[in-house]
C-alpha cells in the first residue's frame, strides 16, 4: 500500500511539472538542407531559449513529407512533438496519395512561421517583358508555352494552374523531380517559364539569364522589391503564397499549444529571424493566435483542393 501511494505521489508530481519540462522534437519531413529544414533550424535556437528546453530537429524524409506528418499525428498529444509543414505537405499530399491522414482532424495548428511568393520567371528568348505580354502571347499561341514545375501537384504546378484559369490561357505542364531541374529546363529553353521559389531564380534574374515578370502575391514584396505583384502586373484577382507553419497532434492540451504558440511568435518576430529568412526569399510571419491560423488553414485548404481537382494532378 505504501508503494502504491509513493507511485501515486510521483505520478502526481510529474503531472504538476510546468510545460515544458523536457526536450521537444521538431519533426521535418525532408532531409537536411532543404527549405523546411532551413526554417526549422533558424527557429531552433530562439525556441529552445524561450521554452527553457532543447528543441531537437528530427528529419523524417519521404513521401513528400507525408511520413513526418503521419508520425506526428500518431505521437503522444503532450506538446513535446511538433511538425513543420507547408501547404504542399499538409493539404495537397493527402489529396494526391489518398492517405488516411486528415490534417484538420489529426493535427492541431499552432501558428504560421513564414510565407513567400513564387516568381513568374521566363526565358528571355520568348520575347515578353511583362506579365501582360506573357498573357497576350499565351492567348495568341494556346498550348505552345511549356511551363516547368518541381512535380505534379507541387506548389509551382498549382500556382500555374490558378494562373491559367484567371488569365484564360492554355499552357503545357512539364513536371520535373525538383525545383532545380525545373529552373534549369527554363534556362536551357526546353520550357519557357516557371513559377519558382525566389532563391532558385533571382540570382539568374540578376545575371540576366532569366526575366522575372511578377511575384504571386497581390502586392509587391520587400523580399523582391524590383518585381511587381500580381495586381500591378495586370492580374489583380490572383494571389497565392507558399508558407510554413507548426502543428501538434490533435488532442494536445490547450495550455501546451498556447505556450508553444507564444514561443513561436516571439521567435518569428525576432529581427535575427527576419534577416535570416529574407536572405532565402522568405518573410517571417507570425499568426495572431492558433485559432487564427486554424481559420487560415481551413480557407487555404479549399483553394488548394480546388486547384488539385482542376489540375488533375496524381501522385508520382
Amino acid at each position: 500500500m505504501r508503494l502504491f501511494f509513493l507511485l501515486l505521489f510521483i505520478s502526481a508530481s510529474a503531472m504538476a511539472q510546468p510545460y515544458p519540462s523536457r526536450p521537444l522534437r521538431l519533426v521535418v519531413g525532408f532531409a537536411p538542407g532543404g527549405a523546411a529544414d532551413f526554417v526549422a533550424r533558424t527557429l531552433q535556437e530562439p525556441l529552445s531559449r524561450d521554452l527553457g528546453q532543447p528543441v531537437v530537429i528530427d528529419n523524417r524524409p519521404g513521401a513528400g513529407s507525408s511520413i513526418a506528418a503521419e508520425h506526428v499525428a500518431k505521437s503522444a498529444p503532450d506538446g513535446y512533438t511538433f511538425l513543420i509543414a507547408s501547404p504542399s505537405s499538409i493539404l495537397v499530399n493527402p489529396l494526391l496519395t489518398g492517405t488516411a491522414l486528415q490534417p484538420q482532424r489529426d493535427l492541431a495548428p499552432v501558428g504560421k512561421v513564414s510565407s513567400s511568393p513564387l516568381v513568374v520567371a521566363v526565358n528571355p528568348a520568348i520575347g515578353v517583358g511583362s506579365l501582360r505580354e506573357l498573357i497576350a502571347y499565351a492567348r495568341r499561341n494556346p498550348g505552345k508555352l511549356n511551363y516547368a514545375s518541381s512535380g505534379s501537384g507541387a506548389a509551382p504546378h498549382l500556382a500555374a494552374v490558378l494562373f491559367q484559369r484567371l488569365a484564360g490561357v492554355d499552357m503545357v505542364h512539364v513536371p520535373y523531380r525538383g525545383g532545380g531541374p525545373a529552373v534549369q529546363s527554363v534556362l536551357a529553353g526546353d520550357t519557357q517559364l516557371s513559377f519558382a521559389t525566389p532563391p532558385s531564380v533571382l540570382p539568374l534574374v540578376q545575371a540576366g539569364r532569366l526575366r522575372a515578370l511578377a511575384i504571386t502575391s497581390r502586392e509587391r514584396s520587400p523580399l523582391v522589391p524590383d518585381v511587381p505583384g500580381m495586381a500591378e502586373a495586370g492580374l489583380p484577382d490572383y494571389e497565392i503564397s507558399f508558407w510554413y507553419g507548426f502543428f501538434v497532434p490533435a488532442g494536445t492540451p490547450p495550455a501546451a499549444i498556447a505556450r508553444l504558440f507564444q514561443a513561436t511568435a516571439r521567435a518569428v518576430q525576432a529581427p535575427a529571424t527576419a534577416s535570416a529568412f529574407a536572405k532565402e526569399g522568405t518573410q517571417a510571419v507570425a499568426s495572431a493566435s492558433p485559432e487564427h491560423f486554424g481559420a487560415f488553414i481551413a480557407s487555404d485548404a479549399a483553394l488548394w483542393a480546388r486547384l488539385v481537382r482542376e489540375s488533375g494532378a496524381k501522385a508520382d
